[in-house]
């Protein structure tokens, strides 16, 4: 076989692991920087709840397509070839938002986002493995939180206190991008391209037998961590709005940004522990932090909120790294990549279906009322999960199971 194509003057594999990780987390601040401002959106373009959930929505969509269509691209036309092609989409999508004049064109903005980050976040994290196998695989699951994290805040801090508010965000990730983009020519490539790009472009998914058990036992509580999330990336800073009666967009950045750090580190701290701890321990805080959110809207008490934010973000932290830990040692290594597509697939739907919903349900009953059904829901599937997997087992008759790996 035939060596990768390297450049005359690339970067070390250190600076490599360093830029993909800051490139990932560029994404994925991108992607939560309309978080903050759709409550302006709302004011400005007079769109009701169901418009700015679907404005929501289409992102988790498109990425949800960019997976199962593009997912392995990088593997056939090169790591560094497809980076750069997200970051020129992800630049159309933030032109798109420079130049938004009302939902149509915020509908097309995040279309085309979800896309660019769903195509990088599959190349990205591969690239990661490649440039450092050892910290790849933490790298990868740490920097969209983290990255989530920074866009919301700094959208919501430029939006309170800069110019533009509504613009200023999307200008400096342009930037951002266009210098990544720069910096990627000198990053040494790793895989030989090679033909068949086209054969992959063919969607489908598949859950291997072995793994369906233990998918279908997980799958209640993988929900409810990402029908949390939805929630929170969408209407969360109109209910902050309407619950502490503030019009500051840097209160939903701040919120936002508590549940992605939460959960990180509780990722971070959890990640040699087996899978079954990190799952339990996840499920138990996603509850606890839920009943807390609910105290803290019908107080309209902050403390209670941003509390219940930090506990619900250690159980969605924990809960997904639970989850994933426990369903991938049920497949062949030869099946895990087809297993953990599978496993996306749900977890968007989750995503963004569930938001759609609240939207409807906001315009039609109001928030708080709405935010009371999303707590019954999440807690319903979580004790019900839970409940599931203490009768039944993770492992088939007496089987080691996931529940003995570790998730790091």
């Amino acid at each position: 076989m035939s060596s990768p194509t390297v450049d005359s003057s690339p970067v070390s594999q250190p600076a490599a692991f360093r830029l993909y990780a800051l490139t990932l987390m560029t994404f994925f601040a991108a992607s939560a920087a309309p978080t903050p401002l759709y409550r302006l959106y709302q004011q400005t373009f007079a769109l009701s709840p169901f418009t700015i959930t679907l404005i929501f929505a289409v992102y988790a969509f498109s990425l949800l397509a960019a997976l199962l269509i593009v997912g392995s691209i990088s593997d056939y036309i090169g790591r560094r070839s497809a980076v750069a092609l997200a970051l020129v989409i992800q630049s159309m999508a933030l032109v798109m938002f420079l130049l938004a004049d009302g939902p149509g064109m915020l509908i097309g903005a995040r279309f085309v986002q979800g896309f660019a980050t769903g195509a990088a976040a599959s190349t990205l994290g591969a690239a990661l493995v490649d440039a450092d196998g050892k910290r790849g695989p933490l790298a990868t699951s740490l920097s969209p939180m983290f990255g989530m994290a920074l866009g919301a805040l700094a959208a919501s801090a430029l939006a309170a206190y800069g110019p533009e508010p509504m613009r200023l965000v999307y200008a400096l990730l342009l930037v951002a991008g266009l210098v990544q983009l720069l910096l990627l020519t000198r990053v040494p490539e790793t895989v030989t391209p090679r033909p068949g790009v086209l054969a992959s472009l063919r969607p489908k998914v598949v859950v291997p037998a072995k793994a369906r058990r233990t998918l279908a036992l997980v799958t209640p509580i993988n929900a409810s961590v990402w029908i949390l999330a939805g929630f929170f990336l969408s209407l969360m800073p109109s209910l902050l709005a309407r619950v502490i009666q503030s019009s500051s967009p840097l209160l939903g950045g701040i919120v936002v940004a508590g549940l992605m750090v939460s959960g990180a580190l509780s990722n971070l701290f959890l990640r040699t522990r087996p899978a079954g701890l990190a799952l339990i321990f996840g499920s138990s805080t996603l509850l606890a932090g839920v009943a807390i959110l609910l105290v803290g809207i019908h107080l309209g008490a902050l403390a209670w909120l941003v509390l219940g934010t930090l506990v619900a973000g250690l159980g969605f932290g924990a809960s997904f790294l639970g989850s994933l830990g426990t369903i991938m040692p049920s497949a062949a290594p030869h099946q895990r990549a087809e297993l953990l597509a599978a496993f996306y697939v749900e977890s968007y739907l989750a995503f963004s279906v569930p938001a759609l919903i609240a939207g409807y349900l906001a315009g039609r009953l109001g928030i708080t009322a709405t935010a009371d059904i999303y707590a019954a829901v999440i807690a319903l599937l979580v004790v019900g999960g839970l409940a599931a997997i203490g009768l039944l087992g993770l492992s088939p008759r007496g089987g080691t199971g996931a529940v003995a790996e570790r998730v790091g």
